[in-house]
């Protein structure tokens, strides 16, 4: 068994196999099998207890590791939020780099005269200023899958990638 102690002014409930974490920066929702773990609240803790089955001890007790780790995560990200940095390099052809609403566009890149897009996923928030770009979110997996997003529309397609490094690359996390 294992107790998550939550922060001052986060808010968290379980409902059913969902557990709602809520900060000052915003909110985020966990999931989590209850075949392998309950959840409990009291107070100001979470109890995560492994199942009583006994074919599936070993991989509960795993899940349960697992889980405390996110849940940590989550709690102290809905307080002080994540920040990834990223920087626009080019050799060839100068990108360009706009954010319409949920979507990315980059244009011109590899001298292309159809922008590529790609994804904001979730709540983040995706800031471009010349040449840098900035990534924030208060869940961890979001954030990541953006920057992964951004990094993977980049890809150069039927060049030589020892030749051809234009792209969009993570710098600071």
């Amino acid at each position: 068994m294992q107790e998550i102690e939550i922060e001052n002014g986060v808010n968290v409930s379980i409902e059913g196999e969902h557990v709602h974490i809520k900060g000052k920066l915003g909110s985020t929702s966990k999931k989590f099998n209850s075949r392998l773990l309950s959840l409990s609240q009291e107070g100001k803790k979470i109890k995560i207890n492994i199942t009583q089955n006994k074919k599936l001890q070993k991989k509960s007790k795993l899940a349960e590791q697992a889980f405390a780790s996110e849940l940590k995560n989550s709690i102290k990200t809905v307080q002080d939020g994540i920040e990834t940095k990223m920087t626009v390099l080019f050799a060839h052809f100068p990108m360009t780099i706009e954010v319409k609403g949920k979507v990315v566009f980059v244009k011109n890149i590899f001298g292309e005269r159809v922008p590529r897009e790609t994804t904001i996923v979730g709540d983040t928030k995706v800031d471009v200023k010349g040449q840098s770009i900035t990534v924030k979110g208060v869940d961890a997996y979001d954030v990541g899958q953006t920057v992964a997003n951004l990094r993977k529309i980049c890809f150069p397609r039927g060049f030589d990638t020892r030749v051809f490094q234009d792209g969009i690359y993570k710098i600071k996390e």
